[in-house]
């Protein structure tokens, strides 16, 4: 039995990038764990406290639905290169030390949102190879509306090499997106189930599955994901 941390930036990112690959793991027994790094409510023109509390009850029922745990981070919404990268990787290194994860997925972090970019690199360096340190698989993946959104900029693009066949769990992987009632979006916006979809239908096309999520693989440790 492996244990598990997928570390995202924002409520749903673990469920666009991830939540098939966290449903499988459940399956199998692993334990598996989610880390929201930010609030995901405040950089909004308007919003209420009430709001915030009731994204966070929607994570709680998406992680439920998926087989697992979540804690979050209170970090402001969009704002992340506001907050010193060390208060980030302390966040992550709490909650490392407490999970002890043998895999970790995280952001690709040539995405559109400095959010998922700041989370890469915290994830990184919280989790840097250092002499007694267990060595951890780290996988990053995309987020929908936000890694494909990149297009031609300076930003490195998304070239997965790791592909997790999610056919079984491809329908908890919507139900999941589906308790975000604040978040999804309907079709043909990415973030919604029909985006979900798509993706998957892409990325097994891609492996050669029916449906499938695609990661690149940041670091290579003992225990692989699938």
């Amino acid at each position: 039995m492996a244990s598990v941390l997928a570390v995202v930036a924002h409520p749903d990112d673990e469920v666009l990038g991830c939540g098939g690959a966290l449903a499988l793991h459940a399956d199998r027994g692993d334990r598996v764990e989610i880390l929201i790094l930010g609030e995901g409510m405040r950089s909004r023109d308007e919003y209420a406290e009430s709001d915030v509390e009731e994204l966070h009850d929607a994570a709680r029922e998406a992680a439920r639905i998926l087989g697992a745990q979540v804690s979050f981070g209170g970090l402001p919404d969009n704002r992340f290169d506001s907050v010193a990268l060390l208060d980030v990787v302390k966040i992550v290194e709490r909650v490392c030390g407490d999970v002890s994860p043998d895999i970790v997925y995280t952001h690709h972090g040539g995405d559109l949102n400095v959010d998922h970019g700041v989370t890469e690199r915290a994830v990184l360096t919280a989790l840097r190879p250092l002499p007694g340190e267990p060595s951890r698989t780290i996988l990053a993946f995309e987020t929908l509306s936000s890694s494909e959104w990149a297009f031609s900029s300076s930003l490195p693009q998304f070239r997965p090499q790791w592909f997790v066949e999610i056919g079984a769990a491809l329908p908890r992987k919507i139900a999941a997106l589906e308790a975000y009632a604040s978040e999804i979006r309907p079709a043909p916006h990415p973030r919604s189930s029909g985006g979900i979809e798509v993706a998957a239908r892409r990325w097994g096309m891609t492996a050669g599955v029916g449906h499938a999520e695609a990661f690149e693989v940041l670091r290579v440790g003992p225990a692989l994901p699938f």
